[in-house]
């Protein structure tokens, strides 16, 4: 049986080598296809442990980190996360962003991804300070050669947890994917509920 904890701040350190992994290797899978990088993953990490009143969620099996959910107040993310909300003229201060979310294939189907969510939330909520919460998802053309002829895509799941998408959020993040030489723009779109 899973067992979750919510961690933030310098608790977060000790778990850093083996989040990075984790991210690398979940990642590699459709949708994202993402070729990574051991450094930048330490790097990207580390914005977690530093920004206050961010949270990383690890779902274990006993004492292995199997799963990780990340959130933080947006007003800490990058401009390229910020600025649709800024166009569409909302206080980037009252907005909490759940970065992502990462579980080992053999693991899933056993409610961590409701976990996941329900943890970033509460913490969210105990904060006091934000009225939304909200997510990105990278968009895949239906005909992309690498999507799975068995994948189905999480708009479902993320409806019963009460988000809604608003296709006119949106952005681009870029990243290596596999079969690329560098890294290209992704084109990225934000689903969000209201949370107070």
């Amino acid at each position: 049986m899973l067992r979750l904890e919510r961690l933030s701040g310098d608790k977060l350190n000790h778990f850093i080598p083996e989040l990075a992994q984790l991210r690398i290797q979940v990642f590699r899978d459709w949708p994202y296809l993402y070729d990574g990088d051991l450094a930048y993953e330490e790097k990207y990490l580390q914005t977690y442990i530093e920004a206050p009143d961010s949270v990383i969620v690890l779902a274990f099996d006993g004492d292995k980190v199997v799963g990780a959910s990340t959130g933080i107040p947006l007003k800490h993310e990058t401009d390229e996360v910020k600025a649709p909300f800024i166009a569409a003229g909302y206080d980037v201060s009252k907005i909490f962003y759940c970065g992502e979310s990462v579980l080992l294939s053999e693991y899933r189907g056993q409610g961590a991804g409701v976990a996941f969510f329900d943890h970033r939330e509460a913490h969210a909520e105990a904060i006091g300070e934000f009225n939304y919460s909200c997510f990105c998802g990278v968009q895949r053309p239906a005909e992309h050669p690498r999507r799975p002829s068995d994948y189905v895509p999480l708009d479902d799941f993320w409806r019963k947890r009460g988000y809604e998408k608003y296709p006119e959020l949106n952005t681009t993040f870029s990243w290596k994917e596999l079969d690329e030489h560098d890294e290209s723009p992704k084109p990225m779109t934000f689903w969000m509920k209201r949370i107070k």
